[in-house]
């Protein structure tokens, strides 16, 4: 079988194929930057609309009660919990992922009054570290280290208070394990909290059956919920009650209009909130989060696989392509929903590709980063970019000058 043909008969049997239509991708362009933004949808579309019209330009201010705002951090919270493997009191969507992270991780070192370390991965998305790098400012005792991610869990033991991981690595596409990590991480008493900006909506996550202490996310990216879409907090219920978090904000208030002159924290997950809610974003999100309700996160992953798979498949069959270097492990456990290529000039090939209507990602320093989100990319897809990637290179066509002045977003 040929592979034009291939990708017909995967694209036949996929059962994903009509989430497709759910989504406004322009006319003449292959996306494979999910993993950064993801797509508009018409659900999202119509919710944002919704909101603008129907209930903040009619209801005003009644809106909160009327159309329920004020449940929204829960609502939206409720929608994404199965798509990471969690009860729905466990989750709320509020603030963006390194506020989020903040406060997971003052409330985690409080909980380890005799512990001060924080250990993460080499490699980490930066504003990781750098959330770290903000609380130690303001607690001397805490100090953070950073070791090989492919070799974690030799390097636990007990001086360390919480292990701040990202699950699939955002480079590389490196996925860690998360079930083995956490249980090895107990066994020493120490505490986990993952990132899961490059797995939700992506990956088949089980939260709750892996025991796993707390977990952020953005929703931008796989979720599909639009630039700058509230991120999530997920807290296992062992702790909801003995969390003190520290952005002490009216809308984690026990009760917010009481307007008491002490803070009172709410129970549950309620307690994460801070102040008050990006309702216009919020409901966007929620529209996005509606085609999820009825996936299968074990098809969407099987997808995931596949597309990588295929794309690789036919990189190595196409000779102008190979100086183009695969950094991403292959291994079906150790790979999120994206591959890396490395190229001296991948800043400059990926600016050749958009403009040839394929949509990728450069990462510093010669990363080449392709994201596939299972809902919305075809195998046609995948065949038709690297065909056009293969022209790029045969060409030489990123050698250009108009394609190597770095914009501000690269």
């Amino acid at each position: 079988m040929d592979i034009l043909a291939q990708a017909q008969q995967l694209d036949s049997e996929d059962v994903l194929k009509e989430k497709r239509k759910a989504f406004s991708i322009p006319d003449n362009t292959i996306y494979l930057d999910g993993n950064s933004l993801g797509p508009a949808s018409h659900a999202a579309q119509m919710a944002g609309q919704s909101v603008l019209d129907a209930q903040w330009q009619t209801d005003l201010i009644t809106s909160w009660n009327v159309h329920d705002w004020i449940r929204l951090p829960r609502i939206v919270g409720a929608q994404i919990a199965p798509i990471i493997g969690a009860q729905a009191d466990s989750v709320i969507a509020c603030d963006s992922t390194s506020i989020n992270l903040y406060k997971l991780l003052h409330s985690a070192l409080n909980l380890q009054p005799d512990r001060h370390v924080i250990m993460t991965q080499q490699g980490n998305f930066p504003s990781d570290g750098y959330i770290a790098q903000g609380l130690m400012a303001h607690r001397s005792e805490v100090s953070l280290i950073y070791v090989d991610e492919q070799d974690i869990i030799a390097q636990l033991d007990e001086s360390i208070a919480v292990l701040m991981l990202t699950h699939v690595n955002y480079k590389t596409g490196y996925m860690l394990d998360m079930a083995k990590i956490t249980q090895a991480a107990h066994a020493l008493g120490i505490l986990v909290i993952w990132d899961l900006a490059h797995s939700a909506g992506a990956l088949e996550l089980s939260l709750d059956e892996h025991e796993v202490d707390f977990a952020v996310g953005c929703s931008y990216k796989y979720l599909n919920g639009g630039p700058g879409a509230p991120a999530f907090i997920y807290v296992n219920p062992i702790h909801h009650n003995r969390l003190k978090q520290p952005l002490t904000g009216w809308m984690g208030h026990a009760n917010s209009f009481a307007f008491e002159q002490d803070y009172v924290p709410s129970d549950g997950i309620d307690s994460l909130l801070c102040g008050t809610p990006n309702i216009v974003s919020m409901a966007v999100l929620k529209g996005a989060l509606t085609i999820f309700s009825d996936v299968d996160m074990s098809d969407v992953r099987q997808k995931s696989l596949k597309l990588s798979s295929f794309m690789v498949s036919v990189i190595e069959q196409h000779p102008a392509l190979q100086p183009l270097e695969l950094v991403t492990d292959m291994d079906d456990a150790r790979r999120g929903s994206q591959i890396a290529l490395a190229h001296p000039d991948a800043y400059a090939i990926c600016q050749a590709w958009i403009e040839q209507g394929v949509i990728a990602d450069f990462r510093e320093p010669n990363i080449l980063r392709i994201g596939f989100a299972p809902l919305y990319i075809s195998y046609f897809d995948v065949l038709k970019a690297t065909d056009s990637l293969a022209h790029i290179m045969q060409c030489k066509m990123y050698r250009a000058q108009q394609y190597q002045t770095r914009n501000t977003v690269t």
